[in-house]
């Protein structure tokens, strides 16, 4: 039954990504973890390949209607590309298998990855909840000019975040790329995707020098996460992703609060 429920639950992490882009993909870990029970770690490196793939089907339709910007995708991913990369190739495997014990907790490094995953999807929540992601610009500005420096430290941080929990950072990068080039919210979703896409992939190449893959299993659950992000971009013809945003934010707050509980009280 579990895994029916993991099942229905990939395709609507595409939906949910094609409905309201990032924080979309905040999910996939605890589905992995919960429903399919993959090893946490793994499945941090399992998340990477589902959003990057899912990122690639996401942003074509955007890029058809202009509303990618390749250029400043090169500038803020290359720093966050080369982070993700040597956080998953050196510094997750360095992370010793026991860290440290709070009385009789013991703080493993499954354990410390899920609660970093749950601190991470509490900041996602309250980024959809509060909609901090559409902060009212003054669009009527040109954009500003691309300097490198402006984004260079926001991009290592998105790297090391991503690299470390496996999510793809949409719900922070989006509101650099508006605040910091004053471009308008649908560029800034569709270039995000693209950053997001490379991010993923090249830090999952990371995770294929020291991991067993599960190709059949990870290709099956891949494609429905990629059929229901297709989905949910015709449904966004229809349906206000944007006005879903705060009802999914509320989720994801309970359910990392819920991860949180679990690990360290039961």
């Amino acid at each position: 039954m579990e895994i029916v429920l993991g099942y229905i639950a990939a395709l609507v992490i595409g939906i949910t990504l094609g409905l309201i882009g990032g924080g979309g993909s905040i999910v996939t870990v605890p589905v992995l973890v919960y429903l399919f029970h993959v090893e946490p770690v793994l499945a941090t490196a399992y998340s990477l390949f589902i959003v990057g793939i899912a990122s690639i089907v996401g942003a074509y339709p955007k890029n058809k209607h202009g509303n990618v910007d390749f250029r400043l995708a090169a500038v803020f991913g290359g720093p966050s590309i080369i982070a993700i990369f040597l956080t998953r190739k050196f510094l997750v495997p360095l992370i010793p298998s026991s860290l440290f014990t709070v009385g009789s907790l013991e703080i493993t490094k499954p354990i410390f990855m899920l609660l970093l995953f749950a601190i991470l999807m509490l900041i996602a929540a309250f980024a959809m909840i509060t909609n901090r992601q559409n902060e009212k610009y003054d669009f009527s500005k040109q954009e500003r000019p691309y300097r490198f420096t402006d984004y260079v430290g926001q991009s290592i941080g998105v790297g090391l975040l991503a690299g470390m929990v496996g999510a793809g950072g949409g719900f922070l990068i989006i509101p650099v790329l508006v605040s910091k080039r004053n471009i308008p919210m649908k560029k800034a979703i569709g270039t995000s995707l693209v950053i997001i896409a490379a991010n993923s992939l090249i830090g999952f190449t990371g995770d294929l020098f020291h991991t067993t893959i599960n190709w059949p299993f990870l290709l099956f659950v891949t494609t429905l996460a990629v059929g229901g992000i297709i989905l949910g971009n015709k449904l966004s013809t229809y349906i206000d992703g944007q006005k879903l945003k705060k009802g999914f934010g509320w989720f994801v707050l309970l359910m990392g609060l819920s991860i949180l509980c679990k690990e360290l009280f039961f």
